[in-house]
């Protein structure tokens, strides 16, 4: 009878008062031991509960301006970083040492972004934040991404700071991600 008790008190639990207030009027004897054994029980479900939470994804960074995040991939809005791939003429590691700096600043974050538009490969624009910091800012004012003019104005005083403090793509003389993308492509 325990078990069946037990069983009870549990359906009780996860429908809630309308079953408890139901049970509690049919008079169902639980002996305490079973009563013992229901807190054990509500318990674990407590826990495996807590474990089954959804938990945030933590962003995947391709590279100094673009994030995947829970299956969208977000395209930083209004920054340029370097490419992966891309040195400066000093051999300064641009796109690597982007691609970890924005990795720095999203680890143990919690990351949003706000989508703006989807550019020509499908990707969403968005403006990202981690911790509430705006993403493309910090990238644009720490040297590590360029205002990209071409479709907004809205880091263009960091990056003027960024020039005139000689930070990181502007103290290396390296050539705009833009610039750089079409000599790869052996465009003049």
């Amino acid at each position: 009878m325990a078990g069946a008790g037990a069983e009870i008190l549990l359906q009780a639990l996860y429908e809630g008062p309308a079953v408890r207030e139901h049970l509690h009027q049919q008079e169902v004897d639980v002996p305490e031991r079973a009563g013992v054994r229901v807190l054990r029980v509500s318990r674990l479900i407590s826990v495996l509960m807590l474990v089954a939470l959804p938990v945030a994804a933590q962003p995947i960074i391709t590279d100094g301006d673009t994030i995947k995040l829970n299956g969208t991939i977000y395209r930083l809005h209004g920054i340029d970083a370097p490419e992966t791939k891309q040195d400066c003429p000093d051999g300064w590691p641009a796109g690597r040492l982007a691609t970890t700096h924005l990795q720095a600043l999203i680890a143990g974050r919690n990351v949003i972004c706000e989508r703006k538009d989807t550019d020509r490969y499908g990707r969403t624009v968005a403006v990202c934040r981690a911790g509430g910091e705006d993403l493309g800012a910090i990238m644009v004012r720490d040297g590590y991404a360029w205002a990209f003019v071409r479709y907004s104005r809205d880091y263009v005083g960091q990056e003027e700071r960024a020039k005139a403090g000689g930070a990181g793509v502007h103290g290396h003389g390296c050539v705009p991600a833009w610039e750089w993308r079409q000599k790869q492509r052996g465009q003049p």
